[in-house]
């Protein structure tokens, strides 16, 4: 009984350090880790469902669902839409998000997904000429 009294008597919760002078290490919980990498997300969650539709006569894509990573720059989508309906690389390409604003080049995908995406899939519109906004 003795050996309780005196362990009790001995630990300072507040310091971590005992009354008799020895320093015992922390046992606090450290706080919850917010990562914003996919390491344990399951693949078909680190990609999302594009649409892209033709606006204008900018040539329509037979392809209009893609499902391409979160982290795809609206720059590396343009270059790929430009390469896969054979444009010039000189032509111009805008991308419009709900018929109405050009987000910026450095915007990602996986972003504009979260704020704007519905059913599933971001829709995305795209023409050679600026159409809105």
């Amino acid at each position: 009984m003795a050996d309780t009294e005196e362990s009790e008597e001995r630990h300072d919760n507040t310091s971590g350090e005992t009354l008799d002078g020895h320093t015992e290490p922390s046992t606090t919980i450290p706080a919850p880790v917010h990562s914003t990498d996919d390491a344990g997300v399951p693949e078909s969650k680190k990609k999302i469902d594009v649409l892209l539709k033709a606006v204008g006569d900018t040539p329509i894509m037979k392809t209009k669902k893609w499902s391409m990573e979160k982290t795809r720059t609206i720059q590396s989508l343009i270059q790929f839409i430009k390469k896969f309906l054979k444009l010039d690389p000189v032509e111009q390409l805008f991308i419009y998000v709900n018929q109405s604003f050009s987000p910026s080049p450095d915007q990602e995908v996986g972003t504009l997904y979260e704020c704007f995406g519905s059913d599933g899939k971001l829709v995305l519109h795209y023409c050679k000429t600026q159409a809105w906004g």
